[in-house]
């Protein structure tokens, strides 16, 4: 059972919590989180698999190297899994084949699996959860009718959705600095290959292009924003996420951001009215490893689609929402921004927000033409009890955001019982609150 602690149930074990850190998000907070659960009396370890993970990790006597060739890894963590009587297992994602591995391993002994993901209701929150996130989420088997009836009564007003990434500069700072010090210890950690097609030194170019190019990529972004909105014709959105990212990966039917833009772009095609436009705003981490600016403009020009189809390179989505008559998607977290609006929204993927009530099921081309819109009571009854379980808010990369993080999810994890089983008071974000976490202070 890894959303319980049904394996504690043991005397010789009940008092004893042993936590096994595997990857976690660049930067420090898996660093911080350890030493809150140590502070709870449990014994904590990480597993370290590249230089830049070491360089996060501050206690070095509970610090373990893994520099074997990963087809050695499932041989090695079961051996440290018995050596260390681990208990709990906490890790970022469950896709990468580490995770994957791990995540097989845990539940065939019982463990309990602490999942961290980015908030499915970004960016003022963080997701955790037990035995699984995005596709293997438990969400995925949970109906509206099982989230209403465990609802309380409640008429406490939802926040709106925020319609900003937050801690942007820390989150490519953190990515940076860590692909930096993985190519730079890469002969510590011989055996260490990354879950991304590409390499580790291509990885940090990338990340410190993009570092570099921001101010720049700022301004191209608002002049095409600005091209959009002075344009005056109906526009539908497309969503577009990271082709590297594992929820477009592991659970979409597209292999590349490119077939995501030719199904959009053909469906558009055969139903949108002729006055509309269809506009495709990048993912606000997009670095340039997928070639999909030159993809959208080529498919465009073979639908007959030209002067009708645009590119944004990231920035706010709120005032693009706020005028837009609908949004695709493959199962970006942004898709909770469109419903909150009561927009017609068309995922392609798994998502944990895809329910029936609220999410249309239509051919592309029929979506285009008469999109359906959601049904706003439903979604509502779903992000209250998304706020009341899963959804902890903070931020894993600027200091503010990872102390309001920490204040709230130490609990969680030591609580036996699994969030979804928790009906805590919504943990919304302050009124107050209208900038990125990023804006408070790192």
């Amino acid at each position: 059972m890894t959303g319980s602690l049904a394996n504690l149930s043991d005397p010789s074990r009940r008092d004893r919590r042993v936590f096994l850190f595997l990857q976690g998000p660049h930067g420090p907070f898996f660093n911080a989180l350890g030493r809150m659960l140590q502070a709870t009396g449990a014994e904590v370890w990480r597993v370290g698999f590249n230089a830049g993970d070491a360089l996060f990790w501050r206690d070095r006597a509970h610090y373990i190297a893994f520099r074997r060739p990963l087809a050695e890894w499932p041989a090695r963590l079961s051996g440290l899994l018995d050596e260390k009587g681990v208990t709990d297992i906490v890790l970022y994602g469950d896709t990468r084949p580490i995770h994957a591995q791990a995540t097989a391993i845990a539940r065939a002994r019982g463990l309990c699996l602490h999942v961290f993901e980015e908030g499915y209701l970004r960016p003022f929150w963080v997701t955790y959860e037990r035995g699984g996130s995005n596709g293997h989420s438990r969400l995925m088997r949970l109906s509206l009718d099982d989230m209403r009836a465990a609802l309380p009564k409640t008429d406490r007003e939802l926040k709106p959705a925020p319609d900003r990434w937050g801690d942007m500069r820390q989150h490519v700072f953190y990515g940076a600095t860590y692909h930096f010090a993985v190519l730079a210890g890469a002969r510590a950690y011989p055996g260490f290959r990354s879950h991304r097609a590409i390499s580790i030194a291509q990885e940090f170019r990338l990340y410190l292009r993009r570092l570099l190019l921001m101010p720049w990529h700022a301004i191209e972004r608002r002049l095409a924003t600005a091209r959009v909105m002075a344009g005056g014709f109906p526009y539908h959105l497309a969503l577009l996420q990271l082709e590297h990212d594992a929820s477009f990966r592991a659970h979409g039917p597209f292999a590349t951001l490119g077939e995501f833009a030719e199904t959009c772009i053909r469906g558009f095609a055969e139903g949108a009215p002729v006055h509309h436009h269809l506009v495709f705003k990048a993912h606000p981490l997009e670095d340039g490893r997928s070639p999909i600016a030159r993809d959208i403009r080529r498919l465009a020009a073979r639908h007959g689609l030209k002067g009708r189809v645009h590119f944004l390179r990231g920035g706010k989505l709120a005032r693009l929402l706020d005028q837009a008559k609908s949004a695709v998607t493959v199962n970006s977290t942004a898709g909770q921004q469109v419903l909150w609006r009561g927009l017609p929204l068309r995922a392609f993927g798994q998502a944990v927000y895809a329910k029936p009530e609220f999410v249309s099921t239509q051919p592309l081309a029929e979506f285009f033409s008469t999109p359906a819109k959601p049904d706003r009571d439903a979604y509502n009854a779903y992000r209250r009890f998304l706020l009341q379980t899963s959804q902890v808010s903070g931020g894993f990369y600027s200091a503010t955001g990872r102390r309001r993080l920490l204040r709230r999810v130490v609990d969680m994890i030591v609580d036996p019982r699994e969030p979804y089983e928790t009906r805590p008071e919504a943990d919304a974000a302050p009124a107050q609150q209208s900038r990125p976490l990023s804006a408070e202070g790192s």
